[in-house]
């Protein structure tokens, strides 16, 4: 069971220069990747005099949104494993991949790299605004948790599949490009309604940047819950005890 293999780990842990490299390598993925799904989003507010929303602008937040995380999962990978986003630590921390110190250290600094991407935005943008995560007319906050949830699965089902499963063999290779493609799809799926989130910290920086905390809240009980459920399920039912090789805390 992933929960008996829940550990929290050393206090000494968050000094090793190898979690403050892996800490560091989450910060910056975490920048490059919300300055490019911020940014296109304030790119197309510029483009169409803040007008309202079009599917051609949907269809190129979830282009840049995939492309931009297919990048920042891949030149993470090898220092941090490359998550870019608190929900897919939690998800690796239920399932005994991380610990709960190094965690804490992933969170700190996915959670800053997005507070820096959209300083950066708003002051290279000339002051524009860095729109925080709303819910759209017609649904709820509970509405909303249930979409996130369901998309957060989706994502960390795929994490699992590609990137976490000992038995994932060649399949490895494409893990970058297929977090991004299910990413690009939920926003798809789920952008018209919530914003489709499925990241804590990339609500968090344009909440912080704009002063703007609406249903925030949403944005990470519902991540959070469906990760630790991607976890779970994912570890009880195909991850067999019998093959499960203990891997690296910080690398999948």
């Amino acid at each position: 069971m992933p929960i008996s293999r829940i550990a929290v780990g050393s206090p000494a842990e968050a000094g090793q220069v190898d979690a403050l490299k892996a800490a560091l390598a989450e910060f910056i993925s975490v920048l490059i990747f919300v300055f490019a799904g911020e940014g296109s989003g304030m790119a197309f507010n510029k483009l169409t005099n803040d007008g309202s929303s079009t599917p051609a602008g949907l269809v190129a937040a979830a282009l840049a949104h995939a492309l931009a995380l297919f990048v920042a999962v891949s030149v993470g990978a090898n220092i941090s494993g490359g998550h870019v986003n608190p929900a897919v630590t939690f998800g690796a921390f239920v399932g005994g991949h991380i610990t709960l110190v190094r965690s804490i250290l992933y969170w700190i600094a996915q959670l800053l790299g997005s507070v820096v991407a959209c300083l950066l935005l708003k002051f290279s943008t000339g002051g524009m605004t860095t729109s925080a995560f709303s819910l759209s007319s017609g649904v709820g906050a509970w509405n909303a948790v249930v979409f996130e949830i369901v998309m957060t699965f989706g994502l960390v089902y795929t994490v699992y599949a590609t990137a976490v499963d000992p038995k994932k063999g060649n399949i490895g290779i494409i893990a970058p490009i297929a977090i991004g493609f299910i990413v690009g799809a939920n926003i798809l799926a789920g952008g018209a309604f919530d914003g489709a989130s499925m990241n804590p910290a990339v609500s968090f920086g344009p909440a912080v940047v704009s002063w703007t905390w609406d249903n925030h809240w949403v944005y990470w009980l519902g991540p959070f819950i469906g990760s630790a459920i991607a976890a779970i399920v994912y570890e009880v039912f195909f991850i067999a005890p019998s093959t499960y090789e203990e891997l690296p805390s910080a690398d999948f």
